[in-house]
C-alpha cells in the first residue's frame, strides 16, 4: 500500500471533532429497488437519543421522498467500531456509506468514492472550506466531514462551593490541589473524570499532552508518542491523580461515556468534555461551569479538534442513489436537527451561521477555542491502526511504567509505518 498524505492546511485550525458504523453492502431488491447500507456511530448515551434514532427518521423520509431507494441502517457503539469496520472490509461485505473518525487508510485502499461524485455542487459548495479541505488526500477530497468538536473543561459549580474553590483550575497543580480540596470535603464524588478507556482514550491522552507540550508528532509527521514531554504527562497523572485516588481506580478502563454520565449525575468534580456535555449536564440538573482546559503551565490556547466524517464506498456501485442521500442527509434541516441534538459543532456554512448566532455563553467558549484546536495526524495513512492500538493500551500507561507503554506503542506505530 502506498502511503498518502492528507492535505491538512492552516485554515483546519478551523475546527473538527468524533463518530463511525459498521455493516455489510447494500443490494438490489426484488421489486427493483435499490437498498443503501448506512453504517453509522452512536452519539447517545441512551436508548432515546441514540444515533439509530435520528438516522432512522432521516432514511423513512428520505424513502419516502424516494421511493426507489431503500435505507438500511445500522448504528453501533464507539468501543467496536474499529474493530467492526476492519472485519467488514476485509471480508468485502461493506457498506454504501460509513460515518467514521478516519478516511485515508479506506482512500489507500481504493475503496471511496470522491466527495465530488457522490455529493451535488451545491452540498460541496455548502460544507465550510477548512473542513472540506481537511478531506483531502493528495488535493483530492473524499472525506466528507459530517459535525465537528473541541474540548473544554466542564466542572460542577456546587461542588466547587462545597469546597471553597472560588475558581477553575488554570494548570496542572491547580488541578491536583482542587482534586485534593474535593476529596476532602464532598466526600463520594470522583474529584477528576480520567477517561483513557477504549472509547477515546487517543482523545484524552492528546489533550494532556498537548498541555506540556507534547502530542502524537512532530512537526514533519513523525510519530512521538514516546517523547519525553509525553512520559512526563503520563509520570504525573500517575503521580498526582490516579495513585493518590483522586480519580477513578482504573482510568485504563473506564471509557469517556461513563465519565460524561457521572458528571451529568453530580458524581464528578471536574473533566474534559466536549459540546454533548453540555446538554447532558442540563439535564442532569447540574450547576456546571466551563472554562479552558489546564495545562502544565497555565490554560491551553490549541484545545484538541475532532472532525467526523462521512464516506462512500464504491464496491456496490450505488453512485447516483448515495448522491441522492447525501444530498438529503447534508440539508440544513437535517445538519441543524443532528448538531442541536448532540450540542456538536456543524461543518455546513448555513447550519453553522445559525447555530453560532443563537450560541449561549458556554457554547461560545467552543466557538472561540475551535480556530486554535489541534487534530490527530489524520494525514498519514497509518492513524486508523495506530489509533486502534492507543485506545487498547495507552491507557495503562498511568497504571504501569509510562515509558515501557508510551514506547510499546511507538514501535508498533513505527511497524505499522514500514508495513504500508
Amino acid at each position: 500500500m502506498n502511503k498518502r498524505k492528507l492535505a491538512l492546511s492552516a485554515a483546519c485550525a478551523l475546527g473538527a471533532l468524533v463518530l463511525t458504523a459498521c455493516g455489510g453492502g447494500g443490494g438490489e431488491s426484488g421489486d427493483g429497488s435499490v437498498t443503501l447500507k448506512l453504517v453509522a456511530a452512536d452519539y447517545g448515551d441512551k436508548a432515546s437519543n441514540s444515533s439509530n434514532v435520528y438516522w432512522k427518521d432521516v432514511a423513512k423520509r428520505f424513502e419516502d421522498a424516494n421511493p426507489e431507494i431503500k435505507v438500511d441502517v445500522q448504528v453501533i457503539n464507539w468501543n467496536e467500531i474499529d474493530a467492526q469496520v476492519k472485519t467488514m472490509i476485509q471480508s468485502g461485505n461493506m457498506p454504501d456509506v460509513l460515518q467514521t473518525g478516519g478516511y485515508a487508510d479506506k482512500v489507500a485502499d481504493d475503496l471511496l468514492y470522491k466527495a465530488e461524485d457522490v455529493l451535488s455542487p451545491e452540498t460541496r459548495q455548502n460544507l465550510v472550506d477548512s473542513f472540506a479541505q481537511a478531506g483531502e488526500v493528495d488535493g483530492v477530497q473524499y472525506g466528507i466531514p459530517f459535525v465537528s468538536s473541541a474540548r473544554v473543561m466542564f466542572y460542577n459549580k456546587e461542588h466547587f462551593a462545597k469546597a471553597g474553590i472560588t475558581a477553575p483550575p488554570k494548570t496542572w497543580d491547580e488541578v491536583r490541589q482542587a482534586a485534593e480540596t474535593l476529596k476532602k470535603k464532598v466526600p463520594g464524588v470522583t474529584p477528576y473524570a480520567l477517561p483513557l478507556g477504549p472509547e477515546e482514550a487517543q482523545g484524552e491522552s492528546l489533550i494532556w499532552e498537548l498541555g506540556n507540550g507534547g502530542g502524537y508528532t512532530d512537526a514533519e509527521g513523525k510519530y512521538t508518542i514516546d517523547s519525553d514531554a509525553n512520559v512526563e504527562t503520563f509520570q504525573w497523572l500517575k503521580t498526582n491523580l490516579v495513585e493518590p485516588g483522586l480519580t477513578y481506580a482504573n482510568p485504563a478502563t473506564t471509557d469517556r461515556k461513563t465519565a460524561f454520565a457521572d458528571f451529568a449525575a453530580g458524581k464528578v468534580g471536574m473533566l474534559n468534555g466536549h459540546p454533548s456535555l453540555l446538554q447532558m449536564s442540563k439535564t442532569g440538573k447540574v450547576e456546571y461551569g466551563v472554562a479552558p482546559i489546564p495545562g502544565k503551565a497555565g490554560p491551553l490556547d490549541s484545545t484538541l479538534g475532532v472532525a467526523d466524517w462521512t464516506m462512500a464506498f464504491k464496491d456496490n456501485g450505488h453512485q447516483e442513489e448515495i448522491k441522492k442521500f447525501l444530498d438529503f442527509a447534508y440539508s440544513k434541516e437535517n445538519t441543524l436537527k443532528f448538531t442541536t441534538m448532540y450540542n456538536l459543532m456543524p461543518v455546513t456554512k448555513d447550519t453553522l451561521e445559525e447555530t453560532k448566532a443563537s450560541a449561549d455563553d458556554d457554547m461560545k467558549l467552543f466557538y472561540d477555542l475551535l480556530p486554535k484546536a489541534r487534530f490527530y495526524p489524520l494525514g498519514d495513512t497509518s492513524w486508523d491502526a495506530v489509533s486502534a492500538q492507543i485506545k487498547q493500551s495507552g491507557g495503562t500507561a498511568v497504571s504501569d511504567d509510562p515509558a515501557k507503554v508510551l514506547g510499546e506503542l511507538q514501535k508498533t506505530a513505527e511497524e505499522i509505518l514500514a508495513d504500508q
